[in-house]
């Protein structure tokens, strides 16, 4: 490893805060512009999000989702028709009061979700029961005024999808609603190495507006938790408060149900946080802009450039991301440089290699090098693509067992958040006010209480009723 680069990074366990902000910066991801809170996506960290959207843009159209865009901007009037849903967001409007050099008779709302614009343009279109259901989604952006911000993890404007669905009946939207959790999940977990707690979220935490609210929770390198996905079940709150009615088979007037769910580009921080280390990134395969960097060694002896060239060209045709690296730097260098970007392999040629008819693939992961004869470049590139992916993914899941932990008090589960930290485990009674006391005294949030539920008895931490509900509590970003 080149020594600047090595110099260039905080190590995680010095200081795990400025280790992430190094490498969002060093791995050339992100940057920051003269507006607090706004961010320049480089073209390295676009195109991991790229990879993102299209894997999960895939699945969406496989379960008949069709892509749309609304407008950006919403009138006042339509924030307010939805009492909830307007008092959650409000403190995160940003406001439009003038249109060039004249002041609007109304104001406008930067879109930081598009609920009441769906609601709005479906109030107009939706007469009969043969207009359901409507499956729509958009890829945008948003924006929130947050107070505080952090490249990936909290933005004024972030990039995400937000789906919208309206339906005939609830059990059709709660189906549908579980359904593309389970595609967040599939996507966090499949594609991105990244294995998720799915539950429900308590009524204080759920989306404004929302009856349920679904969400995937993943746990860090530093055991704190990351929201990384949700779906909210409507019910029929939103139909009513927009007029939008239709007429059924037996012609009586109904007021149809609605879904929204919606993934963010902060699931790029959840990918640093979990699998990257003390030399930069390490990219699930199945995201990385690049899967293989070929380095020539020796560039200068004749032959070698041409070799690596075949190699890299090899490897497009077989449908992996690949490029080489043929600049003057010094192979150490370019090793240092393609690790800190988290290339998941790194396949190496010289005069020797060209001699044995073979060539070096090297892990980002574990560092494990191979020799490998030129014949069987390809099958084995893609075998170790897989075994990359399945070895980040067991990582990141050991990181959750080691770190989970049955609490049975607010002072327990206080000494574990404040110490190594972790997911802390308990029975919960269901009650607003143990829930606001575990933040109270244990200085923790209710992350979620999982779908799979044990079915056994225990007691609330904070109250000792007996009560059968598990929950998740955690430190979270």
């Amino acid at each position: 490893m080149d020594k600047r680069q090595v110099d260039a990074i905080t190590p995680r366990d010095v200081d795990f805060a400025q280790w992430y902000t190094d490498v969002c910066k060093k791995a050339k991801l992100i940057d920051y512009t003269s507006v607090k809170g706004m961010f320049i996506y480089r073209p390295y960290g676009y195109a991991i999000w790229e990879n993102i959207q299209r894997e999960m843009d895939k699945r969406f159209k496989e379960t008949g989702v069709e892509n749309v865009y609304l407008p950006v901007l919403i009138p006042e009037s339509l924030l307010q028709k939805e009492k909830d849903h307007v008092e959650g967001f409000a403190p995160e409007c940003a406001w439009i009061t003038m249109g060039g050099s004249e002041k609007l008779e109304e104001r406008l709302c930067v879109r930081p979700t598009s609920e009441t614009v769906f609601c709005d343009h479906w109030s107009k279109i939706v007469h009969s029961w043969r207009d359901l259901p409507l499956l729509y989604n958009q890829w945008c952006s948003v924006l929130r005024w947050e107070k505080t911000s952090r490249p990936f993890l909290r933005h004024r404007e972030f990039l995400w999808q937000e789906g919208h669905t309206l339906h005939a009946t609830a059990e059709e939207a709660i189906q549908r609603t579980e359904q593309m959790l389970e595609v967040y999940a599939d996507v966090c977990e499949n594609v991105l190495a990244m294995p998720v707690l799915k539950g429900l979220k308590t009524d204080k935490e759920k989306f404004a507006g929302a009856e349920r609210t679904y969400t995937l929770e993943c746990m860090m390198y530093d055991h704190k938790a990351l929201q990384n996905g949700t779906s909210h079940f409507f019910g029929d709150g939103f139909a009513r408060a927009f007029g939008i009615t239709y007429t059924d088979k037996d012609n009586r007037q109904v007021t149809p149900f609605e879904t929204s769910w919606g993934y963010s580009t902060r699931t790029i921080g959840g990918i640093i946080m979990t699998h990257g280390d003390d030399n930069g990134l390490v990219l699930p395969p199945r995201v990385a802009p690049i899967q293989a960097v070929v380095i020539p060694v020796a560039a200068h002896k004749p032959g070698v450039l041409d070799a690596a060239a075949a190699l890299r060209d090899r490897l497009k045709a077989a449908g992996i991301r690949s490029k080489m690296d043929d600049s003057d730097n010094s192979p150490g260098w370019k090793f240092a440089e393609y690790e800190m970007k988290g290339v998941p392999l790194r396949v190496e040629i010289g005069p020797k290699d060209m001699e044995k008819n073979q060539c070096v693939i090297a892990r980002r992961d574990t560092g494990e090098k191979t020799f490998v004869p030129l014949g069987e470049l390809e099958e084995t590139v893609k075998k170790l693509l897989d075994a990359v992916h399945d070895s980040m993914y067991a990582m990141a899941l050991q990181n959750r067992e080691d770190n989970t932990f049955d609490i049975s008090t607010p002072e327990e589960a206080k000494a574990i958040a404040e110490g190594k930290g972790g997911f802390l485990r308990s029975k919960w009674c269901g009650s607003l006010e143990c829930e606001l006391a575990m933040k109270e005294r244990a200085g923790v949030t209710s992350r979620c209480m999982p779908l799979e539920q044990s079915g056994t008895e225990g007691v609330c931490p904070v109250c000792g009723k007996k009560c059968v509900t598990d929950i998740y509590w955690g430190v979270a970003y």
